[in-house]
């Protein structure tokens, strides 16, 4: 790695190939380290690398994805500053594209592969096999790869035009609801009562108002109150969660169509903090299901399947070992397309 580090002793010299793979979100970076036989050597964390635009982005991408690096180098006994992979995946949140010339700056890799996080999250939850990945935090988005390398997706437009079945999307229903009941033209909910509780407005038009001044991200947070009503018989708010699990059901259905022939099962793995509401994610698995394929929880955590697509560009073909107990089994929030990572349903 080009940028200095603070030894406080004589770290080792590079002994054999070291595989990095890096998951670079908008709450947090995180980086695994594997030795050529796949074994984990070291888990570095680090702060968001997303939002790189402004005279201080490439500090500050700096700054969190190369600490991240350090901390799994130190964890490793490798020499950061030194170190020179044998091949680097690298998955961002919002695409690669405006990143790449900062992560070759600051990773040295003899084989590099800069890409999107829904594609990490794939090979993940899958770990590398065929499959489709369903991703729903504050936004939601389909992604999918075939036995021949094809990839498709389906969703991930951002809010004005797409992400059906996200956090954000679900609020912004609920809102709407309840404006309708308000106002006279829709049917009684409780969504109404209960969003003006939690944000302490006296009306849906003021909460409305207050809601275009806020982040996304925060409006998403407000996604356990449909939750709430559902399970206390509300109607209208069964009525958006079925929508919502419909919604993403049908991403699913999308890139089926695009990569698989109808006769194959396949592999639909759920991910992002959505699919924490039981009711939803029920719909959600009981549609994918009928329509011919197997949802599973995610095996692996994204920054597992940058580890893993860093073997694969590499022509190597490994299973894992000492994946930290983090990285492993199902992921909420921590797997999202425009999300906040935080839980928000």
């Amino acid at each position: 790695m080009r940028c200095a580090t603070q030894k406080t002793r004589r770290l080792p010299e590079q002994r054999g190939d070291l595989y990095l793979g890096i998951d670079g979100g908008q709450s947090a970076t995180t980086a695994l380290i594997a030795n050529e036989n796949g074994r984990v050597v070291g888990h570095g964390q680090g702060g968001p690398c997303n939002h790189i635009t402004g005279p201080e982005a490439r500090e500050k991408f700096l700054r969190a994805v190369g600490g991240c690096i350090e901390q799994a180098c130190r964890n490793a006994d490798v020499n950061a500053s030194a170190v020179c992979f044998a091949s680097a995946c690298c998955g961002f949140s919002g695409g690669a594209e405006d990143k790449e010339r900062y992560a070759r700056e600051l990773i040295r890799s003899r084989r590099w592969k800069i890409t999107h996080d829904a594609e990490i999250a794939l090979t993940g939850a899958t770990k590398g096999e065929p499959g489709i990945v369903v991703i729903a935090g504050t936004g939601s988005m389909a992604f999918g790869r075939n036995r021949q390398g094809e990839t498709a997706r389906a969703g991930g437009w951002g809010y004005i035009f797409g992400d059906e079945g996200g956090a954000f999307d679900l609020v912004r229903r609920a809102i709407r609801a309840a404006l309708q009941f308000e106002e006279g033209w829709g049917s009684e909910t409780q969504l109404h009562a209960r969003l003006l509780a939690a944000t302490q407005e006296r009306t849906a038009d003021t909460l409305l108002h207050r809601f275009y001044g806020m982040p996304r991200a925060e409006i998403a947070r407000y996604a356990p109150i449909v939750t709430e009503a559902a399970e206390a018989h509300d109607a209208i708010a069964e009525e958006l969660l079925e929508r919502s699990a419909a919604a993403l059901a049908w991403y699913v259905q999308g890139v089926r169509g695009q990569l698989f022939p109808p006769d194959e099962y396949v592999r639909v793995a759920y991910a992002g903090g959505v699919f924490d509401n039981v009711t939803l994610r029920c719909h959600f698995i009981r549609q994918v299901t009928a329509s011919g394929c197997d949802p599973i929880q995610p095996r692996l955590s994204p920054v597992a399947g940058a580890l893993l697509e860093a073997f694969r560009i590499d022509d190597k073909h490994v299973e894992l070992s000492n994946v930290p107990e983090s990285e492993k089994g199902q992921f909420g929030a921590a797997v999202n397309h425009g999300s906040s990572d935080q839980r928000v349903l």
